[in-house]
């Protein structure tokens, strides 16, 4: 297995690999024993703060259409309609971020399964948002979990927009990317949406224009219910004053967008972010799996609040490395990990937000021009592998 080279990686042997492995193999099986009870609660109360942050931002909607309409008539209450707008567009926003990271994503990896109800289904679960979710589990779950920041392989490189990494082939159009990535991040679930049905392909001719047509319909209905409730009947329940209500659903869904987009590029994308070429996977051992997800990954410090916030995908390097396990728990496991990243020589990523996500806005600017590829070594001792 071959990656970039970063001194504070020491390379390991074959035997130092396996046993890199089953700490970490004996991690997870230990972790799996204890769920119970506070994971249950845990999750659950997560819907109820969906469910109570979503209806509150949209009663302060109605009630600054309401206010809005008092507006017309006596300007003094105008502060009104700015606050009650302005507060349910956050609450609104607050309750699709949470359902969209810590419900949503968690629940359709299937970390919940064991619970065995319906609403907390893995297979099952659909989310707030204009993708599907079936077409998530195969995007995200299977083919980026399984082939994490492999070239070729892990369609999240760039979402085949942007150019992140060196070793991505350099094009003329990248020259667009810093204005490309402002944009994609405003409208991030319309990407996430249309990711899996392979435009460039159907654009090259590769696609069957009835190929395309089966294989998007599912995304198109998605689409349709999500733009008539966010964009159709709630507003519509405020009659003439529907005005603030379209617009607040919409900065709540920007809101999202945008946060969602942050937190995933600094899990993904940062300074000392791996990509690996295909031939890294070929008899890839438990081992060079789990280094593989750890030198392609990046934490985010910023204690309980950022956790909840990012679905708990401030601890990236736990979520590739346990995808299945509750999230809740990623916090208490980033202890141990840390632990044994240090016994074997690796570097743990992690930083704050904005260090994080400076590094990743300086990868998008300065890989939108040419740039080589630094040195590949191997990951394993070469005497060792041999």
């Amino acid at each position: 297995m071959a990656t970039s080279s970063f001194p504070r990686n020491r390379k390991l042997s074959a035997d130092e690999l396996d046993r890199f492995g089953e700490e970490l193999d004996a991690l997870r099986a230990q972790t799996v024993a204890t769920l119970g009870a506070r994971d249950a609660r845990y999750i659950r109360n997560v819907v109820k703060a969906v469910r109570f942050a979503n209806l509150g931002g949209r009663v302060l909607l109605f009630a600054a259409a309401v206010a809005g309409g008092l507006w017309l008539a006596d300007s003094a209450v105008g502060w009104l309609f700015w606050v009650l707008w302005a507060l349910g567009a956050l609450s609104l926003g607050l309750g699709k971020i949470l359902e969209n990271m810590e419900l949503g994503h968690n629940v359709i990896h299937g970390q919940y399964d064991w619970l065995g109800d319906p609403q907390l289904d893995g297979k099952t679960y659909d989310w707030d948002i204009v993708g599907t979710a079936d077409n998530w589990r195969h995007t995200h779950n299977f083919r980026h979990h399984t082939y994490t920041n492999v070239r070729g392989l892990d369609d999240d490189i760039g979402y085949g927009l942007l150019r992140i990494f060196p070793e991505q082939k350099w094009r003329p159009f990248y020259l667009m990317q810093p204005a490309i990535a402002v944009v994609f991040a405003l409208l991030f679930q319309w990407g996430i949406a249309i990711q899996d049905l392979k435009l460039g392909r159907w654009w090259s001719g590769k696609m069957t224009n009835t190929q395309l047509r089966r294989k998007s319909a599912p995304v198109v209905r998605k689409m349709g219910k999500q733009l008539a409730k966010d964009y159709v009947i709630y507003p519509a329940l405020a009659g003439p004053f529907f005005l603030p209500v379209l617009l607040g659903n919409m900065v709540a869904n920007g809101l999202r967008n945008v946060w969602t987009y942050v937190i995933i590029f600094c899990g993904h994308f940062t300074a000392n972010a791996e990509t690996f070429p295909k031939e890294c996977i070929k008899n890839e051992s438990r081992g060079h799996w789990y280094l593989r997800q750890l030198r392609g990954s990046s934490n985010l410090r910023g204690g309980f609040l950022m956790n909840v916030l990012s679905g708990n995908l401030s601890h990236q390097i736990e979520h590739h490395f346990f995808p299945d396990i509750p999230a809740n728990r990623y916090a208490e496991m980033a202890k141990e990990v840390r632990a044994i990243c240090a016994r074997y020589g690796q570097h743990y990523n992690t930083g704050t937000l904005l260090t994080q996500f400076g590094q990743v806005c300086w990868r998008i600017v300065r890989h939108a021009f040419p740039s080589r590829p630094p040195k590949f070594v191997p990951l394993v001792q070469a005497d060792a592998a041999a």
